[in-house]
């Protein structure tokens, strides 16, 4: 008879996410509501409770050359189509705002680039 443990774990909850109900961010393209080219997510940043607050986006450069990383509002990027890889997400801000922005550097303050007003969904933008 096998011998368990007074304070044994209980088992872990499983759930099933539909492969077209939720997709990774890592590594996908961001362009701004114009088409602009406006980089790609390297990092996601997460408060103290766990929430996601924004991502770390590698703009600029050529090949990853002369690129820096800058950091924007999650509530920035839009999400609307991303069934493959090959979809990008959408930056609710201009090329030109994005690149006026500091550069993020791990164990520095961090400033993050946000949209001003509040954000409709792109299908609402005329």
């Amino acid at each position: 008879m096998p011998v368990t443990p007074k304070d044994a774990a209980p088992p872990p909850s499983v759930t099933i996410i539909g492969a077209s109900e939720a997709h990774g961010v890592l590594g996908r393209d961001v362009r701004s509501a114009a088409g602009e080219d406006m980089g790609r997510i390297v990092d996601v940043i997460v408060d103290r409770t766990g929430h996601v607050r924004a991502a770390a986006i590698d703009f600029g450069g050529f090949l990853g050359v002369g690129s820096r990383k800058i950091v924007v509002d999650w509530n920035a990027l839009r999400f609307g189509k991303i069934a493959n890889k090959k979809d990008s997400i959408t930056l609710e801000l201009t090329k030109a705002q994005v690149a006026a922005a500091p550069e993020y550097k791990e164990d520095t303050p961090i400033v993050v680039l946000g949209a001003s007003g509040s954000l409709q969904p792109l299908q609402a933008i005329q």
